[in-house]
């Protein structure tokens, strides 16, 4: 067995749990850590427990409150977009204000504490919602705050962040993550909590549009 550890972000979704696989497929030891924030609902917490157990993966579930709120994911009197009404020149009212910056900060203490190797984020630039917090230009900044910022970066013991997903799309993550075994069907996207998928969401669209344009039957 391999002596690397990960620390791995869960939210429950499909982006999180291929990059859970790809950590595994990797020869990493993996530490799941999901985010209780005071979200809409719990549907994505459940399906990140599930998604764990399936990938025989322990997780711990931290919970913060963010009770400043500033999202349509905090705060149920804002109405969540319709796929149908979309500005993708604008950041959408389902970005919650610093959440990467937050969770990382999180990812990287729990990485220090246990001294870990890596930690993964499945954030991707292409057909996202249009959040500041998943391009490129961010987890290169974060880098370079894990090299100065923490004990590990000043003794050269520096803590990769790995996002091996940014580059791709939604369909390119779905084939890789359906090579690798997934399991798509246990996992939540959609920003309601209901019994089933609304279908009208941003993220209910990028998903269908994903599988549609992968060739992979998924709802």
């Amino acid at each position: 067995m391999s002596n690397k550890k990960a620390i791995v972000l869960l939210s429950g979704g499909l982006d999180s749990a291929t990059t859970l696989y790809i950590a595994k497929s990797e020869g990493y030891q993996c530490q799941g850590l999901v985010f209780d924030y005071g979200q809409r609902h719990k549907r994505e917490i459940e399906a990140a427990r599930k998604i764990s157990r399936l990938a025989k993966c322990p997780i711990k579930i931290v919970r913060i409150a963010l009770p400043w709120k500033g999202s349509a994911l905090l705060d149920d009197k804002i109405k969540l977009p319709s796929s149908k009404i979309r500005v993708l020149s604008k950041i959408p009212v389902t970005y919650v204000p610093g959440r990467n910056i937050i969770f990382l900060s999180f990812a990287l203490s729990f990485a220090e504490g246990i001294s870990a190797d890596a930690i993964f984020i499945g954030a991707h630039a292409q057909d996202y919602s249009g959040y500041p917090d998943c391009r490129p230009e961010f987890y290169a900044a974060f880098k370079r705050v894990v090299s100065t910022g923490t004990r590990a970066g000043v003794e050269n013991r520096g803590i990769e962040i790995k996002t091996p997903l940014i580059n791709m799309t939604k369909a390119e993550i779905i084939r890789f993550g359906s090579k690798l075994g997934v399991p798509f069907e246990s996992t939540w996207s959609c920003y309601e909590g209901g019994e089933e998928p609304c279908g009208r969401c941003d993220s209910c669209y990028f998903r269908a549009k994903g599988f549609r344009e992968a060739g992979i039957k998924g709802r």
